[in-house]
């Protein structure tokens, strides 16, 4: 870059490379013009209004990138599905959510742009949920100036990825919801779980389309998520009996449907008893007692993925390990705490 001393009239289109004050006595004294800012025509009389008929510009070489641009390009080219980008405001651009769902960072190649000089790229957790309009990323270069050949490498990293930060809209699910156990099935107390799954349901904008209750027999336990299957639920959730007790037999009835089973056992607290199994392309989740009891368990941490079309693994719930302690305060802030964050 040079750095050179020009007429204010013949500053438009040059790069301020320092502040200018402006001060009214006893209501402002601040910057009325920022380091960085490309001078227009329509700044010209306000400059001469402030005294300056002579300023400092940056001269810019072929190969350097004014901030603005920068994080123009940058947030154009980090951006992807069902997501927008705004800015410049001092430098910075930002990506909001185009729609409700799941936020999507591809953390390995976000990893890779930051580490380039000078070149920074923040960004939610991976799998949060989002409503449209939140801020999902910043990102900006850092000094007034970058080399082109460090920003076309942040761009080439982001189309090498194929997407940095997305998106992806949550489904409307049918639902199906087997309820087990013989002191509900025998009318010994009332239901509570029947509420709790379609309170989680309506909020993604899904459906319970049929509740079935069954005693604590295998076979007809097996049979319900078959039919439920048969007749069209795209989620099963299948309630209770999921412990050791003799009494307890719905995991061997999930089993019984041919299901694939992912998991038996989930590192997260609460939660640990808990299943997945599919059974074709239908997820069937075995929920324990802990679902009814308290306000979020792990089927909070994976409900979201499932609604978003994602197919939820083994591997997946085995990395719920690290931060799936929840402290369980008083107030519930989920999902403003680290409950479930460590496995994003």
């Amino acid at each position: 870059m040079i750095l050179q001393t020009v007429k204010v009239e013949e500053a438009v289109g040059r790069v301020l490379c320092h502040d200018i004050t402006k001060i009214i006595r006893g209501k402002f004294k601040g910057a009325s013009f920022k380091k960085g800012r490309v001078i227009g025509k329509q700044d010209i009389p306000e400059l001469l209004k402030l005294g300056k008929e002579n300023i400092y510009v940056l001269e810019l070489e072929q190969d350097e990138v004014h901030e603005d641009e920068a994080g123009i390009r940058l947030g154009m080219a980090a951006a992807g599905a069902n997501t927008i980008w705004s800015g410049p405001q001092e430098s910075r651009v930002n990506i909001y959510a185009g729609c409700d769902g799941l936020l999507k960072i591809n953390v390995p190649f976000l990893e890779a742009v930051n580490g380039l000089p000078d070149v920074i790229m923040s960004t939610l957790l991976n799998n949060t949920v989002v409503k449209k309009g939140d801020m999902l990323a910043g990102t900006k270069v850092i000094p007034l100036l970058v080399p082109e050949q460090t920003l076309a490498e942040a761009e080439r990293i982001c189309r090498e990825a194929g997407w940095l930060v997305k998106v992806k809209p949550f489904k409307a699910h049918r639902v199906g919801l087997v309820i087990t156990g013989n002191e509900v099935y025998k009318k010994r107390i009332r239901d509570c779980f029947g509420p709790v799954i379609k309170e989680k349901m309506a909020a993604f904008g899904s459906t319970v389309m049929e509740i079935e209750y069954v005693p604590d027999d295998r076979d007809q336990i097996r049979n319900k998520i078959c039919e439920m299957a048969d007749g069209g639920a795209q989620i099963i959730f299948v309630t209770g009996g999921m412990s050791v007790d003799p009494n307890d037999v719905t995991p061997k009835a999930i089993r019984l449907t041919g299901a694939v089973v992912e998991k038996y056992g989930a590192p997260a607290l609460p939660g640990a008893m808990f299943m997945l199994a599919y059974l074709g392309d239908v997820p069937v989740l075995g929920i324990p007692a802990c679902g009814m009891f308290f306000k979020t368990t792990v089927v909070d941490l994976l409900l979201p993925r499932l609604l978003a079309g994602e197919k939820v693994t083994g591997k997946n719930i085995a990395a719920l390990a690290h931060g799936g302690l929840c402290r369980l305060c008083d107030t519930c802030r989920f999902p403003n705490c680290t409950f479930g964050k460590g496995a994003n």
